[in-house]
């Protein structure tokens, strides 16, 4: 019994050896796989010319990364042009306006495209506007222009239920919209003027972007969606495609050769990212190799 415990004593500690130098053999493949990409890729190479792809996707909030990212794009002479590839339902209009304005300064200096997706709608669409030119696929749910905010009053329920709420506020304002009490005429008309600020500088951006009068805009700007094919007969949109003819139009308008790589903006440094493909694959690793077979056989091995 003895000589049968220490040969499965030393075939475990076989084996963590063996997990060790196989994370050690994954971390340098991957260092390794990182170098040649790098030096093997086309248009990989620091300051070989690219364009620039953006996917926007999701509900639209304030990044910094991104638009740190966007900024330091707009000064690279690596990069030719900035596709922006939008599939969000919108967002908040700080978040909006924050990436709005960053693809804006941009496009002072190079060209940018948008092309939409299943859905660029609200802070969706607007995203799109700093572009000199918006592709929208005839399917892709678009526009819904507006500002929307809401909240919800529970007081009766809260009164049926024998709950009163208490609140100190420093204005009658403070707590409006408030879920304890219903909402005032004076603080709907308060929320109200925030709502048209808001409204009006979307109008405005839209008007801008589309290079149209903001009274044409306002008719479109009652929250409605339009498909892309709708949209390309408001005016909302240029062209119907997608990447694809995105490229083509950079290539016949601006000169951007279609041959050129295109790569996604990244936030992350190319050594944070090689440090967390390594992670993934040694956590990969030792869910598989430690934990899936080491561990509950340690912990437990039937007597014979």
């Amino acid at each position: 019994m003895s000589l049968e415990a220490d040969l499965l004593a030393d075939r475990r500690r076989l084996r963590r050896r063996l997990t060790f130098w196989r994370l050690v053999a994954i971390a340098v493949f991957f260092g390794a796989l990182g170098v040649a990409a790098a030096m093997r890729a086309p248009g990989a190479l620091p300051g070989a010319q690219h364009v620039l792809r953006l996917p926007v996707s999701g509900t639209i909030t304030e990044d910094r990364r991104i638009v740190q990212a966007l900024d330091r794009a707009a000064t690279d002479n690596a990069v030719r042009a900035v596709v922006v590839a939008i599939d969000s339902p919108g967002g908040t209009m700080a978040g909006g306006e924050a990436l709005h304005a960053a693809l804006r300064r941009i496009a002072e200096r190079k060209p940018v495209v948008a092309v939409m997706g299943a859905t660029a709608a609200s802070a969706g669409y607007m995203i799109a506007m700093p572009a000199q030119r918006v592709f929208a696929r005839e399917a892709t749910v678009t526009g819904s222009i507006g500002v929307l905010l809401q909240s919800f009053d529970i007081s009766e329920l809260m009164e049926r239920a024998g709950i009163r709420p208490l609140t100190i506020a420093s204005g009658p304002l403070k707590d409006q919209p408030s879920l304890f009490r219903p909402l005032t005429e004076e603080g709907r008309a308060a929320l109200d003027r925030v709502i048209q600020d808001l409204h009006s500088q979307f109008v405005d951006m839209v008007a801008a972007g589309r290079h149209m009068e903001a009274a044409r805009v306002r008719t479109y700007a009652d929250g409605r969606v339009f498909t892309g094919r709708q949209a390309l007969e408001a005016g909302l949109v240029d062209a119907i495609g997608g990447e694809r003819e995105a490229r083509a139009w950079l290539a016949a308008e601006r000169q951007v050769p279609e041959s050129l790589p295109i790569r996604d903006v990244q936030t992350r440094g190319t050594a944070e990212r090689l440090v967390s493909q390594v992670t993934e694959s040694m956590m990969k690793t030792l869910l598989s190799e430690w934990l899936g077979v080491d561990a509950p056989r340690a912990l437990w091995q039937p007597r014979p």
